[in-house]
């Protein structure tokens, strides 16, 4: 609809034109279509906003452009009708979002299952079909569908549900929750619930309930111009009351049309995200934009936030006479073979430090627990580290990974997931903002999460948080402060929170689809200091509107004041407040500028 009106509006403004300065015949037909093309959604605006109790500036619109066809001010009406349709194309360009996040995470949930029958076939029924006490089989590589109790040991990625980076040995007997990947070798479980009653699906019906609760239903130039409605309203009534001329009347409507609400407000906040793109994030509206610049609360996701994301070396030690590089290398050029997570670090590091990898024999690897093979007829083994440790092999890292040759420990690695480097100094840019709190909410281990804290000054720390905890903390906080509450995170076990926070902001650099979708902003660099660049620039965007709004409505003022001593017709009134909205719309275009 906002296409069609800003089309014909556009060609009805322009024909009259054309009429009048090219044919030199009356422009009154089109610019009469053209006012009655924005007096009728105007209409439709105004009963949509007075069925939710609301009232804006589209009010003003339908007695100016009434008012204008009423004195046969025709060219005035049509530059109305043409004002408000580009005011609410930019509006629509501005507010729009793209709101997939249900259909991100449905999309990721599997849609088949492979179920063991009585008599030991394997067959593959629909997820929906999953009753309670079936056995199946998840492939390596599948993603979990229901949950269930595993009935032999099995290495689960759980990083998008947990948030925890490192893959998990799950033993026998252990439970299974759905979404979880499997990282290791098939396994059999038993379900232990249907689709409806699975932790996955949970979480898609708490997106779907947040998402609904959190959808802003007031624009931004509404709340603006309830407070200049009345003022030209009671303007226009005097005028009347005090001249008896019904063009003065109309000539103080028509100037008074709050375009540099309609126009100026939305172009600043488009200003204002399409800087932020610059910048690395994405804010997918207005709306967003200005809950954004009223930060007060921050809470804040671990893994894949604060910190990289996945395990990386941070020491070596050796036995006496080896080096680090030849133990390295004899560690990657085995953990080549595997796919695991833990293995592509060790590999990567390796290439990082410029190590040539040489080829291995006769691999076998038991997933979860080590790789082996001959390296030159050597044997070499990767992988967990025995419980009794050597004295020089004494390190601190949450993941330790062993290196055997000829069945003789030699080396260990210590992996952690680090912080990020800007991390730090993004938590004190935050506190400059004005943010008053930040919390790291994660799902992570308390000690963990603690060392991490407490390095990067963060005072509050809630972790082992499932889903429903980290909801929980958003409305805790959401029912606390009067500014808005923003949530970081990267996973799906973040969705909901992001979803029903004032503000969700994704780290989408990894590839959390879910989480970016459920988001109102994305971070598309991977860096958590785009976090304060979108705040930042949010605050300046909200600025700059509110100096173009208010500045243009005092230059509106003071054209009703001329109107209304006859120094404006309407038609001249309508070119003024052309002019009114160009500079207010050149101050909010500053935004994109401004340091």
């Amino acid at each position: 609809m906002t296409a069609a009106l800003l089309y014909s509006s556009t060609t009805a403004l322009a024909l009259g034109l054309i009429f009048k300065y090219f044919l030199n015949i009356s422009a009154d037909i089109p610019w009469a279509i053209g006012g009655f093309i924005g007096l009728i959604p105007s209409i439709k605006w105004v009963l949509d906003e007075l069925k939710d109790k609301q009232m804006g500036s589209d009010v003003l619109a339908i007695f100016s452009i009434v008012g204008a066809l009423a004195i046969r001010e025709f060219f005035a009406a049509a530059v109305i009708s043409f004002m408000l349709a580009s005011g609410r194309a930019l509006e629509s360009w501005a507010e729009g979002r793209a709101d997939f996040a249900l259909k991100s995470l449905i999309d990721r949930m599997p849609k088949l299952a492979n179920r063991i029958t009585k008599t030991g076939q394997l067959e593959v029924i629909k997820i929906e079909d999953v009753e309670i006490n079936n056995r199946l089989l998840v492939k390596s590589g599948e993603i979990v569908p229901v949950d269930g109790i595993a009935q032999e040991t099995c290495y689960l990625d759980q990083s998008a549900l947990t948030g925890e980076p490192m893959p998990v040995l799950l033993e026998k007997a252990g439970s299974v929750i759905s979404g979880t990947i499997n990282a290791g070798n098939a396994f059999e479980m038993i379900a232990s619930g249907n689709v409806s009653q699975s932790t996955y699906s949970g979480i898609v019906t708490m997106v779907r309930n947040s998402r609904a609760q959190s959808s802003p239903n007031i624009r931004l130039a509404n709340k603006w111009a309830l407070r200049f409605v009345p003022i030209t309203m009671a303007m226009a009534a005097l005028t009347f009351l005090l001249t008896g001329d019904a063009t003065r009347t109309v000539a103080v409507l028509v100037v008074a049309t709050p375009c540099p609400l309609i126009l100026a407000v939305p172009i600043a906040l488009v200003s204002g995200m399409s800087r932020a793109t610059k910048s690395g994030a994405v804010i997918k509206g207005g709306a967003v934009l200005e809950k954004l610049s009223k930060a007060e609360v921050v809470l804040l996701d671990k893994t894949g936030t604060v910190t990289h994301g996945g395990p990386v070396i941070t020491e070596i030690v050796t036995s006496s006479g080896i080096t680090h590089e030849y133990a390295l290398q004899m560690a990657a050029s085995l953990d080549q073979y595997s796919p695991h997570v833990v293995a592509k670090s060790l590999v990567d590091e390796a290439k990082n430090r410029g190590i040539s990898l040489l080829s291995a024999s006769n691999v076998v690897e038991e997933h979860g627990k080590e790789v082996s093979g001959e390296i030159d007829g050597v044997l070499i083994r990767v992988g967990a580290a025995p419980t009794d440790l050597p004295s020089w092999a004494n390190l601190k890292q949450p993941l330790i990974v062993a290196l055997h040759i000829n069945n003789q420990l030699i080396a260990i690695f210590g992996l952690e997931d680090p912080i990020r480097s800007e991390s730090k100094k993004t938590i004190s840019d935050l506190h400059k903002l004005g943010v008053i709190e930040i919390v790291m909410v994660t799902g992570d281990k308390e000690e963990t999460a603690s060392i991490v804290a407490s390095e990067l000054g963060i005072n509050r720390v809630i972790a082992n948080s499932s889903p429903e905890t980290k909801l929980n903390v958003v409305h805790e906080y959401r029912n606390k402060v009067s500014g808005s509450v923003i949530v970081v995170g990267d996973g799906i076990n973040d969705a909901p929170a992001l979803a029903a926070s004032d503000v969700g902001i994704a780290m989408g650099a990894r590839g959390a689809s879910a989480a970016s979708e459920a988001a109102d902003v994305v971070i598309i660099e991977d860096s958590i200091d785009r976090v304060v660049s979108a705040i930042s620039i949010a605050k300046l965007s909200h600025s700059k509107a509110m100096q173009a709004s208010i500045g243009g409505m005092g230059l509106a003022l003071i054209a009703m004041f001329a109107a209304a001593f006859n120094l404006l017709t309407p038609s001249q009134g309508a070119i003024a407040q052309e002019f009114i909205d160009l500079l207010a719309i050149m101050w909010a275009l500053t935004t994109l500028s401004s340091k």
